[in-house]
């Protein structure tokens, strides 16, 4: 992420013209998965407004801690506003991405959150705990890789961070958005929107994650658009399986309880490293 944005393009038409290989971004298509689920994330969002979760009863409290919530997508931030308001009844600042849908080139994406990171983390000396829904989560590991230092935890909701394996529907979408972000910016990359992007934002996450920064990845068996597999590490301490559609994780009741307790635990976590450094100041 250094701020390049003119030398982002997409797998698209303009790309496929600049780039003599044509090369197509790699992507699985995963033609097995229950779409039909989908259908019926509007049950999830009923049974949130039913339950007590939603209300913040049981909930632990938060400690004014900022939280950037990042869409996936074309998602826009009307479809995280209940998310965004429960953050706030629960005890926790809720920031604003900033944009109205998420239709842009990653990298931009990122480079622009990485600035309302830094400034918040400038104007109050608080680390920002990201929460990232499908593409919006690995937009928001990307930010959690470049600058750990400011990052409090990352919590990624369906999002494929091991491999693009994705429903037919999605990949239309993706290759949509390949079109549209190379038509309007001019350039030749071949591989936006996957891995093989040679962006700073992608190449960063090649390496190893952060061990200073809580990282949890909450998947669902029933996801229509994302194969589950790929959205998890193989490890339970990070690793949380909810009940949910794809686009339900949005407004799961099972997600929020997960997202209050995975940011608790981070708040922990991040009080007993300060009184630790704070012991280690006063004993050196």
């Amino acid at each position: 992420m250094n701020g390049a944005y003119p030398d982002w393009a997409c797998n698209g038409k303009y790309a496929r013209k600049g780039n003599a290989s044509g090369t197509k971004t790699r992507k699985k298509n995963a033609t097995h998965l229950p779409v039909w689920r989908e259908g019926l994330s509007w049950v999830e969002y009923l049974q949130l407004k039913m339950s007590p979760v939603y209300y913040g009863f049981g909930m632990p409290r938060g400690d004014n801690s900022p939280v950037l919530v990042v869409p996936g997508l074309f998602e826009t931030n009307l479809c995280f506003l209940e998310m965004r308001l429960w953050l706030r009844r629960i005890g926790y600042r809720a920031l604003g991405t900033g944009m109205w849908v998420n239709a842009e080139c990653p990298e931009i994406v990122g480079e622009r959150l990485l600035a309302i990171i830094s400034k918040e983390y400038a104007a109050h000396g608080r680390k920002v705990h990201l929460i990232g829904h499908s593409l919006g989560g690995l937009v928001a590991r990307g930010v959690a890789y470049h600058s750990p230092e400011k990052i409090a935890s990352l919590t990624m909701l369906g999002s494929p961070f091991r491999e693009v394996r994705i429903s037919p529907f999605v990949a239309c979408a993706l290759d949509f958005a390949h079109d549209f972000v190379s038509t309007r910016r001019h350039c030749a990359h071949a591989n936006c929107f996957s891995f093989d992007c040679p962006c700073p934002g992608v190449t960063i996450m090649k390496g190893r994650f952060p061990a200073t920064v809580p990282e949890t990845a909450v998947y669902s068996k029933n996801d229509g658009l994302v194969d589950w597999r790929v959205c998890m590490h193989g490890d339970p301490k990070r690793d949380v399986e909810v009940h949910s559609s794809h686009l339900g994780l949005r407004w799961n009741p099972e997600v929020y309880r997960v997202i209050a307790e995975r940011l608790a635990m981070a708040g922990e976590q991040s009080k007993s490293q300060r009184k630790r450094r704070s012991k280690e100041s006063a004993s050196s």
